[in-house]
């Protein structure tokens, strides 16, 4: 068999991956020795190259991604059956800084975007509906409905109203997280206009909330209490809206650095060339970033667990390596506090496409940053602080992450994917596929396809195609999930609801 049908991604790994579907029998060459498969083994799937005795581990990525059930030969097909994680609780860490140059040349590329009143940059021009409560939902989408049909959307990008089930019968952290992610959403840039919502009873006050928000553009964010109109609410509402629309359609896009993007990176329905294709993709995009002084965000936190030494090695400082730890181990705490095991997290469609482990995963996963060096940790909620790469706390949740990396002030999430999927969080979310075959099969679904590089296209010439689709979308070129109306909004819940 040829070895284009396989790949042996570090030297010292204990497996391959296939590239293509192997029936039992079939022969492989590895490292000059020959290799007969025991079992038939599904396309981005792992064959074991070396006899592996119990208990020992098995390498990927050259790292370990668990250790073997049962003694094990050379050909088998390794997957979650024979393959058991080595996570297991808190860790204490040592710091060991490893500050990699990267020789990334600084470009002139610029994008076209909305500059605001405080500086930051949006790359769309949007009107939002934010309820500062779930009971307002209803009334929420009948204004953004209303004002659709009555403007058509004519010089704006979108018109949309965020609907959550929040903002009540919550208490102290878990009503403070609804309180910030709903800040960070009035607040980012990609609006031109925003009406706030609420009620008048709600835990969430809204008098209480507009003071979170600090010196805002009052001309562009106002404030509606349905329980203080006097009459039809919806009237009134029309009204607050149609002054923000004057203003946010007569905006027009400026030419910015590239120093003004912040991305936010995300992989979902990952399968076995999530961490050969797309990730790796997004890492080098990632760095090139990093390099024009723009901003990356990494998280998933529990998606970490397994590679969390290899992002505290790389932050700046001690105090970033002291914030890393806090980040991980308050995650594992959490899962630990609800009675569940720190290392399961890989769903079925995972394993179903070649990630047996969550040390599988995460090896895979955290490839999105690239090499760069850490130079911020966000807590869950917070909004954008530093330049350069940043880690956030946020769970591995598709929606509840992209959420949490928009509302941190990222103008679009790379997502990438090799089982597909078609949600979109308040932001564009750009899909990028692992395999050629996803892209073919959901084009509706995919902007991207990162399966070229295990088809001869070299790294350099799709990062090149890469970082021209992403100033067009920076541009205004629409995703795939905006394109469908696929754009939702999902906070993180952790506590009691009364």
């Amino acid at each position: 068999m040829n070895q284009a049908s396989f790949i042996k991604i570090s030297v010292a790994d204990s497996v391959v991956v296939c590239l293509i579907a192997f029936a039992k029998g079939e022969t492989i060459s590895v490292d000059d020795q020959e290799i007969t498969v025991r079992q038939d083994v599904p396309m981005g799937h792992k064959i074991l190259i070396k006899d592996t005795p119990k208990g020992t581990d098995i390498i990927k990525y050259g790292y370990p991604i668990g250790h073997a059930i049962d003694d094990l030969k050379a050909g088998e097909w390794i997957n979650e059956n024979n393959l058991k994680t080595n996570l297991a609780g808190t860790l204490s860490y040592e710091y060991h800084p490893v500050n990699e140059q990267l020789s990334i040349k600084k470009e002139n590329r610029t994008f076209n975007g909305y500059v605001r009143k405080n500086g930051e940059v949006g790359i769309r021009n949007e009107i939002w509906i934010v309820p500062t409560v779930g009971c307002v939902n209803g009334i929420a989408e009948r204004l953004a409905s209303k004002l659709e049909q009555e403007t058509h959307c004519e010089g704006i990008d979108a018109i949309h109203a965020w609907h959550h089930n929040y903002g009540c019968s919550q208490l102290s952290e878990d009503h403070e997280n609804t309180r910030k992610v709903l800040r960070d959403i009035v607040l980012h840039p990609n609006a031109g206009g925003v009406l706030v919502l609420g009620l008048g009873c709600e835990n969430n006050q809204p008098d209480d909330f507009m003071k979170t928000l600090g010196d805002y553009d009052t001309s562009r964010i106002r404030l509606l209490v349905t329980q203080k109109v006097d009459g039809d609410e919806v009237e009134a509402g029309m009204a607050i809206l149609r002054e923000l629309y004057a203003l946010a359609s007569a905006d027009k896009r400026e030419t910015c650095d590239l120093s003004h993007l912040r991305v936010g990176l995300k992989c979902g329905g990952s399968d076995g060339f999530s961490g050969i294709t797309a990730n790796p993709l997004v890492g080098e995009f990632s760095d090139y970033l990093v390099a024009q002084g723009g901003t990356s965000i990494l998280t998933e936190v529990p998606e970490m667990f397994g590679a969390e030494t290899i992002l505290m090695n790389r932050c700046e400082t001690p105090e970033l390596f002291e914030k890393t730890v806090s980040l991980v181990n308050d995650f594992k705490d959490y899962f630990l506090s609800h009675g569940e095991p720190v290392g399961e997290n890989p769903s079925p469609g995972n394993k179903a496409g070649g990630i047996s482990t969550l040390e599988d995963k995460a090896l895979g996963c955290t490839q999105k940053c690239g090499r760069a060096p850490v130079s911020g940790v966000l807590a869950y909620g917070d909004r954008i602080k530093t330049h350069g790469l940043n880690l956030l706390s946020a769970p591995g949740n598709d929606l509840v992450a992209s959420t949490a990396l928009a509302s941190a002030g990222c103008q679009i999430v790379l997502f990438t994917t090799g089982r597909g999927t078609p949600f979109g969080t308040f932001i564009p979310t750009m899909k990028i596929s692992t395999n050629s075959n996803l892209f073919q099969r959901k084009p509706n679904w995919i902007d991207f396809n990162a399966g070229k590089l295990v088809e001869g296209t070299s790294m350099k010439q799709l990062l090149g195609e890469f970082v021209d689709k992403i100033i067009a979308v920076a541009n205004g070129e629409r995703t795939r999930n905006e394109e469908n109306g696929y754009r939702e909004i999902s906070i993180f819940k952790n506590g009691v609801t009364l």
